[in-house]
């Protein structure tokens, strides 16, 4: 029976998640962009290439069951061994289809020099797939300590070992070095840590009681996988493999914010919101504070980052990769424009609403895929990102109706309420955006604008952050005196 779930439980693993994330992420801060100065374009985009196929590939081959474990009441160890074996009967498969068609899909990617390395990547999906039921269980447990602390290992070794091999004129295979080598240290940790040993029983019975949901979930999981893809898949296509690597790297930077902040929190209310599904109110109010809670860290983070992108990318990246700073800055446009519906997908979850979840992933990845498409053969990789976020502002209303339906949350006061951070985070962009334009000229290089523009820009949000956010602010220092007053045990 997983603990029950109260504001000590879940603050404490938000925090632990948090902190895997700002750790293994602050790696990518650091090693990215050395690895970007060391490595070609060409060669991000090779490696981005041959990554989207596996992570599409390891994604069906999971069919959501592993996800499916959260939600049972009961830890029953005969449905735990019978989703490791299907999940490892479908990565077999998964892998060896890979391997013989690899210039099938290096071709339809329009990469045909990446066939050789996804032949090669073919092996992560039984080694990511084998650690699906293990995380689960973690998951289900509320023991994300022990999660962050294979994932900070993981991403560490295979972090640094990257970077030397890359020092040592490994070129591309250092790339490709730091995915086997963090997958195969997580895959140990995961094992160690849920003393989890499978054993060889298979029941049909189980797996088919939780297909209705895994199917959902593999859905709606398959059409996100193309929104998040797509872009990268249209840009080489249609535009190459240098534009590819400049897409790639901008991306993998500009995501950063987000997949500290995000995926920390969808972690952990995933296992939280299906606790409550007795308590549908509770389970309301949950999500509309997660969900303002969220916005409130990661607008301000994604709007920031579009307010400096031109003195950042030539700051991080280096000279080579300076033209592509309008890149960086609409894409973290793009993804601060979705910063409210950053708890969606795990309450939807949650609340077994696989449904739900799917329609919005299918109309989400549909907009997505014609409106970067559009731009890219009309234009070039910038009007591409520009359609990207016409995209993203579309889905925002559209996914926040959905999800407010479902929760029986009136529409506009529950946007309104969520929205306002991004509304004010945009606000405090355009006014660092016009005071960098102002006085960038007086500010000696591209570090001295980063810092005077995030400085600036913290200063200006805070102070707007407490005029329109008193409600909120009010409502968090209560919570955080409740959780005082019941760990002191008065």
């Amino acid at each position: 029976m997983p603990p029950a779930i109260n504001l000590k439980i879940v603050t404490n693993n938000v925090g632990w998640s948090v902190l895997s994330k700002i750790s293994t992420f602050g790696l990518k801060f650091v090693t990215v962009p050395i690895l970007a100065r060391i490595l070609s374009p060409q060669e991000f985009g090779v490696v981005a290439v041959a990554q989207t196929v596996v992570m599409f590939l390891t994604m069906i081959g999971s069919a959501g069951l592993a996800a499916s474990l959260v939600l049972q009441r009961e830890e029953d160890m005969e449905t735990v061994h019978s989703v490791f074996w299907a999940n490892l009967a479908m990565a077999g498969l998964m892998g060896a289809g890979l391997y013989l068609w690899a210039d099938l899909f290096a071709g339809l990617l329009g990469a045909a020099e990446a066939a050789y390395l996804l032949k090669i990547m073919a092996l992560l999906i039984p080694i990511q797939l084998c650690g699906d039921v293990a995380y689960s269980l973690l998951a289900r447990r509320m023991a994300f300590d022990k999660d962050a602390a294979w994932s900070v290992t993981s991403e560490s070794i295979g972090a640094i070992s990257a970077v030397g091999l890359a020092l040592l004129g490994w070129g591309i295979w250092a790339l490709v070095a730091q995915l086997f080598i963090s997958a195969l240290v997580r895959l140990a940790g995961l094992f160690y840590a849920t003393r989890y040993r499978p054993h060889l029983v298979l029941s049909l019975g189980k797996l088919s009681r939780l297909a209705k949901f895994s199917l959902g979930i593999t859905g709606s999981e398959i059409f996100n996988f193309i929104t998040f893809q797509s872009p990268l898949v249209i840009v080489s296509r249609y535009l190459g493999l240098a534009d590819a690597g400049a897409y790639s790297a901008a991306n993998r930077f500009s995501s950063i914010p987000n997949q500290v902040v995000l995926s920390a929190l969808m972690g952990v209310l995933f296992p939280a919101f299906s606790q409550m599904n007795d308590d549908r109110e509770r389970r309301t109010h949950a999500l509309m504070l997660s969900t303002q809670v969220s916005t409130v860290f990661l607008a301000p983070m994604m709007f920031g980052i579009w307010a400096i992108a031109e003195p950042g990318m030539l700051l991080i990246f280096g000279q080579q990769w300076a033209y592509a700073w309008p890149v960086l800055g609409l894409l973290a446009l793009s993804k601060g424009i979705m910063s409210p519906c950053g708890t969606f997908i795990p309450y939807l979850k949650g609340a077994g609403q696989s449904t739900v979840l799917w329609w919005v992933a299918v109309f989400r990845a549909a907009l997505v895929y014609g409106c970067v498409s559009y731009g890219a053969m009309t234009g070039g990789l910038v009007e591409a990102m520009i359609w990207l976020c016409i995209a993203n502002a579309i889905t925002l209303v559209f996914y926040s109706w959905a999800v407010f339906r479902s929760s029986g949350t009136a529409f506009l006061p529950g946007f309104y309420a969520t929205s306002r951070p991004m509304v004010t985070a945009v606000i405090m962009a355009l006014a660092v955006r016009f005071l960098l334009d102002h006085i960038k000229h007086d500010l000696p290089g591209a570090a001295m604008q980063v810092i005077v523009g995030s400085l600036a820009g913290g200063l200006i949000y805070a102070v707007l952050f407490v005029l329109t956010e008193r409600a909120l602010l009010r409502k968090l220092l209560q919570l955080a005196r409740d959780r005082r007053v019941a760990a002191s045990g008065l």
